[in-house]
């Protein structure tokens, strides 16, 4: 397994929209260990497979405290989406930025796991929050999208920041 570079906010790659995987092959089995892999040691609960600048529709998560219930979600799609949460969500692409953003309570999402089988998952709380959070890479969106353009304008002067001292 491989470490993979997380990209970052505003990276450009990061709103380029991922295409469905048509079969589910041996690379990329190994593409979503190196993902988990990657994902422990950040350390997050999520990630896209756009974050790592693979443009194919691919999710892993795990939300345990242990790291020992990975899922892993190839061609998510969701079915059903009820009600509205309100969270405060965070994301490896943009480290060190916490806001609240609302999203759908429940969720039904449909998908293929890592043996390429199809299913179907009921999510609420924070699996559901996740689950939006990571399809919206997928589609090139994120959080920061969702704020106001004032907030959003802060986010963006402390990701330059961050990253004029990560050059020096």
């Amino acid at each position: 397994m491989a470490l993979l570079e997380i990209l970052e906010y505003p990276d450009p790659r990061l709103r380029t929209v991922a295409r469905p995987v048509s079969e589910v092959t041996d690379a990329h089995r190994t593409l979503i260990a190196d993902m988990l892999e990657s994902m422990y040691e950040a350390p997050g609960i999520g990630l896209a497979a756009s974050q790592v600048d693979v443009h194919e529709r691919i999710i892993v998560m795990d939300l345990s405290d242990d790291c020992s219930a990975p899922l892993v979600f190839i061609n998510p799609d969701i079915s059903v989406a009820e009600g509205k949460q309100t969270s405060e969500e965070g994301c490896l692409s943009v480290p060190g930025v916490y806001a609240k953003v609302d999203r759908y309570k429940l969720v039904t999402i449909k998908a293929l796991d890592v043996r390429g089988k199809a299913f179907e998952l009921e999510a609420d709380e924070l699996l559901s929050v996740c689950i939006q959070h990571e399809m919206d890479h997928l589609d090139g969106k994120l959080f920061v999208d969702y704020l106001s353009p004032l907030k959003r304008k802060r986010v963006d002067k402390k990701m330059e920041k961050r990253h004029k001292q990560d050059d020096s």
